[in-house]
């Protein structure tokens, strides 16, 4: 079932939203009974229907992007809605990689015997129907529905209205692999209507949805969080940092900064702040900086990194605490990793974070001491990804600590 705004009138939606929530609960006690392979067949038969209808979602994607264009909408989120033929390809191989996941549903761990005799342990089982509600990545409908499948859940998805189009024609082949594989193709249902109140009330139906996860920027995750009367799981900001030690390699602090920053601008793992050791900045900064220029990159800087780079411009204290998503860098020359972990843990939102070092006990120390759900050694962090991680996909970066973190 798909809402369409023909169809809606006002007072509607309410009562549309509810028919797709009750749909959704009886898909999801069917599902939360599916076997593997069953599972696994519908998601590659999605990935054959997305593979089939390659130009219709290029044309789909084509009308948003012209749409956005004509709305005036930034370079960053015009990034983040193309489907280019990588990123289809992309949704493909994400799909097939989640088939090839072990299956999480059923699996007992930790079980031990009690003095009373009893045996207690943990046994995974699905959370039953996830609310999504996301903005500007169509791919993001496919990578979702994937991970609500393998795990045995119904999903209730609901995407930006610039993606409309797109996400419409995903829905197409995610109806058709479920149909199928014989499963029933209310367990992935897409929101049609562009209308705010279905938002209102997919995050305020517990009897229907079990968890909802918003994927978008500020505004919605913290409407989200103050509205919703069901569970959410979020992320506000990706205020990720890369910090270059006394001990960096300078080939890889080079490569690792570059990569960070310029990969993709308009991503929650894009590094939006850099800090580097005194010791190193003298010789590393300006190169740095230049290469940075050299793509177009804003620098925002403290006091000592204006000294090194007198082209920059003089960061303020709000640059510490921002997410640009767009090609501005604020950068900060520290005494060392002291103050580095003390500026992260001030500034960070807990997001993903890295160190370039080659020493092993300060490379310990800031997987201990930074609290982010990311945390790496020697590598960009742009890789603060499910795809990377090996999880196939994700619904989104979890920054809360109860009861879910990381991807």
């Amino acid at each position: 079932m798909t809402i369409q705004d023909s169809e809606i009138k006002s007072g509607t939606v309410q009562d549309a939203m509810i028919a797709m929530g009750r749909q959704a609960r009886a898909a999801s006690r069917i599902m939360a009974a599916v076997g593997t392979a069953e599972k696994n067949a519908a998601l590659l038969a999605i990935a054959e229907a997305v593979d089939a209808a390659r130009a219709a979602i290029a044309e789909a994607n084509a009308k948003d992007l012209a749409a956005g264009r004509d709305s005036g909408l930034d370079d960053a989120l015009l990034d983040r809605l193309e489907l280019t033929p990588a990123r289809i390809d992309g949704m493909i191989e994400g799909l097939q990689q989640v088939a090839a996941l072990p299956d999480p549903v059923g699996e007992i761990s930790e079980l031990n015997y009690r003095p009373s005799g009893i045996q207690v342990g943990k046994m995974r089982v699905p959370l039953g129907v996830v609310g999504i509600i996301y903005e500007s990545r169509p791919n993001v409908t496919a990578e979702a529905a994937s991970l609500c499948l393998k795990s045995g859940n119904a999903a209730i998805l609901r995407g930006g209205s610039e993606a409309i189009h797109s996400n419409q024609a995903i829905a197409e082949c995610l109806r058709a692999g479920l149909a199928k594989a014989g499963l029933p193709e209310t367990a992935v249902q897409v929101v049609a209507t562009t209308d705010r109140a279905a938002v209102g009330a997919l995050i305020t139906m517990p009897e229907f949805v079990d968890v909802v996860v918003p994927r978008g920027g500020k505004g919605l995750i913290e409407r989200i969080s103050r509205d919703a009367t069901v569970t959410v799981i979020k992320h506000l900001d990706g205020i990720c940092h890369v910090y270059i030690d006394d001990d960096a390699d300078a080939d890889k602090a080079l490569a690792i900064a570059v990569n960070a920053k310029t990969h993709r601008y308009g991503t929650c793992n894009t590094m939006e702040t850099l800090l580097i050791a005194q010791s190193r900045a003298q010789a590393l900064l300006p190169v740095i900086a230049q290469q940075m220029q050299e793509k177009g990159v804003e620098l925002r800087g403290c006091e000592r990194s204006c000294a090194l780079v007198p082209a920059m411009a003089a960061a303020e204290e709000s640059d510490w605490a921002t997410e640009y998503l767009a090609p501005i860098l604020a950068v900060r020359v520290v005494d060392g990793l002291d103050e580095a972990i003390e500026h992260i843990n001030r500034w960070s939102s807990q997001h993903t974070d890295a160190i370039v070092t080659e020493n092993y006990s300060k490379s310990r120390r800031f997987l201990r001491e930074v609290d982010s759900s990311s945390v790496m050694i020697n590598a960009s962090t742009r890789f603060a990804d499910g795809f990377e991680y090996g999880l196939g996909a994700e619904i989104g970066i979890s920054t809360d600590k109860i009861h879910a973190r990381g991807p």
